[in-house]
C-alpha cells in the first residue's frame, strides 16, 4: 500500500503541541483522533481561557462592579472574534448551548406566524438537528415540510429536485453547507440565490462546514446560520449568527425583563460564559496558524493553509481505502466539494464492531449515523456507517495507520 505523502501547508508538528489530549496512549499506541466530526479536541490555550474567566472573572452581567464589566468586555470580545470568523457584525452573533437547542429556538419563532399552506424546505443530506426543528411545525402548526433527495449514486443533492422544491414557494429552505457523515458540500450560495428569487428565507446548518472552510455569511446568502464551536478546537457551545433585521423581529420565547435588543433577545437566560471564553479562544488559535494584519485575514490565510493540507491527505486516505478489497466509500471523490470527511464498510463486518477493534489499536473512529438517520436510510444501513475524519492536528502518519488496520481488518 503507498504512503501517504508528507505533505506539509503549516507547521503541523507545533500546532500539535498545543493539544494535550495528543500524548494520550491506549493499549500501548500513541492515540489518533480521526473523530473530530463529532467533536475535536481542545488545545491548551482553551481551558486556560475557560479556567483563567473562572477563577478570576466569574461573575453575571450588567451590574458596575469589576467582575461583572469583565464578563460584559469578555462577551462583547467574544461576539467580535465571532463576527471576524463569520464575515459578519458582533452584534449579529448568538450564543446558545448548541445547535440543536438554537435550532429548535429558531424555528419556533418562526412557526409562530407560520401555518398550513405555508412551506419549509429539508434535504435528506441533513444532520436530523436541522430537520427536527422544522418537522415540530409541521405538527404544531400544519406547515408543509418538502424534502430535497440525496442522489445515492453521487453522495450530494438532486439538484433538479432541490430546484422543485424552491420552486414551490417556500417560507424557508434549511440546508447543510456540509455533510457530517459524507463530507458532501452542496452549493449554499446557489441555493440560497434561488430561494431569495423565490421570496424565502435561508437557514443554514455550518456545524460540519465551519471546521473545513471559514464562513462568509455574506457570500453565502443566508439569513441564519448555526455552527458548534466544539466541532473547531473549543468547548460545547453553539453559535447562531442572524442577519441582524431579522433577530430584532423573531417572535423568540424570552421572559419579559429580559433584555429586548439584538442579539441579547435571542439569548435565554445566564450564558456558559466560560464556554464563551473557550470559544473565542478556539478562533484566535485557528487565527493563530495564519498570518495578516487583521484577524479576519489571520482567519483566511490559515484556513487556506488547512485546507491545502487537509485535502492533500484525505486524497491520499481515499485513495488508499479504494486499494482495500472489501471496504466501501461513501460520498463523493476528492475532486469534488467535500470535507476531508468518509464514510465507509467494511463488508461482513458491523461498524461498531471495527470501531472496537481499531480502537484497541489507538484508532479512535466514530460510527452509526451520527443522526444523519435519512442518510442511513437511503443508503440501507441499518447500523450506520464507519467515520474518517481529518482535523487540524491530522498526520500521514496517522493515515497510514488507519488504512494499514482497515486493510487488517478487511483481510
Amino acid at each position: 500500500m503507498a504512503s501517504a505523502a508528507a505533505i506539509t501547508r503549516y507547521d503541523v508538528d507545533a500546532v500539535r503541541a498545543q493539544f494535550p489530549a495528543l500524548g494520550r496512549r491506549h493499549r500501548g499506541a500513541n492515540v489518533a483522533y480521526f473523530d473530530g466530526p463529532g467533536g475535536t479536541q481542545v488545545p491548551q490555550r482553551v481551558t486556560d481561557a475557560m479556567t483563567d474567566y473562572l477563577l478570576h472573572h466569574s461573575a453575571n452581567t450588567a451590574w458596575v462592579y469589576p467582575t461583572s464589566v469583565e464578563t460584559d468586555e469578555m462577551i462583547a470580545g467574544a461576539r467580535a472574534a465571532f463576527g471576524d470568523f463569520l464575515n459578519a457584525s458582533a452584534s449579529e452573533v448568538v450564543f446558545g448551548a448548541n445547535m440543536t437547542t438554537l435550532t429548535f429556538h429558531v424555528a419556533r419563532a418562526l412557526g409562530r406566524g407560520w401555518g398550513p399552506g405555508d412551506r419549509i424546505v429539508v434535504t435528506e443530506l441533513d444532520h436530523h438537528a436541522n430537520v427536527g426543528p422544522w418537522r415540530v411545525l409541521e405538527r404544531e402548526r400544519g406547515v408543509t415540510i418538502d424534502v430535497v433527495k440525496l442522489d445515492t449514486e453521487t453522495g450530494e443533492l438532486d439538484l433538479a429536485d432541490l430546484e422543485r422544491a424552491i420552486a414551490a414557494g417556500p417560507r424557508l429552505v434549511a440546508i447543510t453547507a456540509a455533510s457530517n457523515a459524507l463530507g458532501t458540500m452542496p452549493d449554499v450560495a446557489a441555493a440560497a440565490a434561488a430561494a431569495r428569487r423565490a421570496g424565502a428565507m435561508v437557514f443554514v446548518d455550518a456545524v460540519h462546514y465551519a471546521p473545513h472552510t471559514l464562513v462568509d455569511v455574506a457570500a453565502l446568502g443566508c439569513d441564519l446560520l448555526a455552527c458548534s464551536a466544539y466541532k473547531f478546537y473549543g468547548p460545547h457551545i453553539g453559535v447562531l449568527w442572524g442577519r441582524a433585521s431579522l433577530l430584532e423581529t423573531l417572535d423568540v420565547a424570552k421572559i419579559e425583563p429580559a433584555p429586548d435588543n439584538a442579539p441579547d433577545r435571542i439569548e435565554t437566560g445566564t450564558q456558559n460564559h466560560e464556554g464563551i471564553a473557550g470559544a473565542h479562544a478556539a478562533v484566535e488559535f485557528l487565527a493563530s496558524i495564519g498570518h495578516g494584519d487583521s484577524r479576519r485575514e489571520r482567519l483566511r490565510t490559515a484556513f487556506d493553509a488547512i485546507h491545502a493540507q487537509s485535502s492533500a491527505l484525505f486524497t491520499a486516505l481515499w485513495d488508499g481505502l479504494g486499494g482495500i478489497r472489501g471496504v466501501t466509500r461513501f460520498g463523493p471523490p476528492p475532486d469534488r466539494p467535500r470535507t476531508p470527511t468518509v464514510s465507509v464498510e467494511l463488508h461482513g463486518r458491523s461498524p461498531h464492531d471495527v470501531a472496537a477493534a481499531l480502537a484497541d489499536r489507538g484508532l479512535f473512529l466514530s460510527h452509526g449515523d451520527y443522526y444523519a438517520t435519512t442518510v442511513a436510510e437511503r443508503y440501507g444501513r441499518a447500523e450506520g456507517f464507519l467515520r474518517i475524519g481529518l482535523s487540524v492536528y491530522s498526520t500521514a502518519s496517522e493515515v497510514d495507520r488507519v488504512l494499514r488496520a482497515l486493510a487488517e481488518a478487511a483481510a
